[in-house]
């Protein structure tokens, strides 16, 4: 391989570890706004208020929007063994946090949740926070 070639491939396999990272954050977001959606549903809540534990169980088990979050809950979780086979955990880890500034925003923008003056320190914090520590 000539060595331009080889400096361009080593060059993406290089983004290729923090994009996994992203889409494991990505996916972990969505699949919590998901399964809040779902879990929000008239369904599940009126088999919560009936309170039978086996309706409830088959209710939510039945629940669209929750099964396609534990879907996407499950291939974060595969994506991130393979981040964590390839990245130092020091670097990774704190990465996950960004998940939490995603589903502050999702819960705003697609749930109507209040993001306090606080809370938006807070998710300023975390990204800073993240910047820092993949720092090398």
């Amino acid at each position: 391989m000539p060595a331009q070639a080889l400096a361009e491939h080593r060059a993406a396999a290089g983004l290729l570890w923090p994009l996994l990272v992203l889409t494991c954050v990505l996916l972990s977001s969505g699949s919590q706004v998901l399964m809040k959606i779902g879990m929000n549903g008239a369904p599940v809540q009126n088999a919560l208020a009936r309170g039978s534990a086996i309706e409830i169980a088959a209710t939510i088990a039945t629940t669209p929007l929750v099964i396609v979050g534990m879907a996407m809950f499950g291939l974060s979780a595969g994506a991130w063994l393979m981040v964590l086979s390839r990245m130092n955990l020091s670097q990774a880890y704190p990465c996950v946090a960004l998940g939490i500034v995603v589903t502050a925003i999702c819960g705003f923008w697609l749930l109507g949740e209040a993001i306090s003056p606080a809370r938006l320190g807070g998710i300023g914090l975390i990204v800073a926070g993240v910047l820092v520590t993949g720092l090398n």
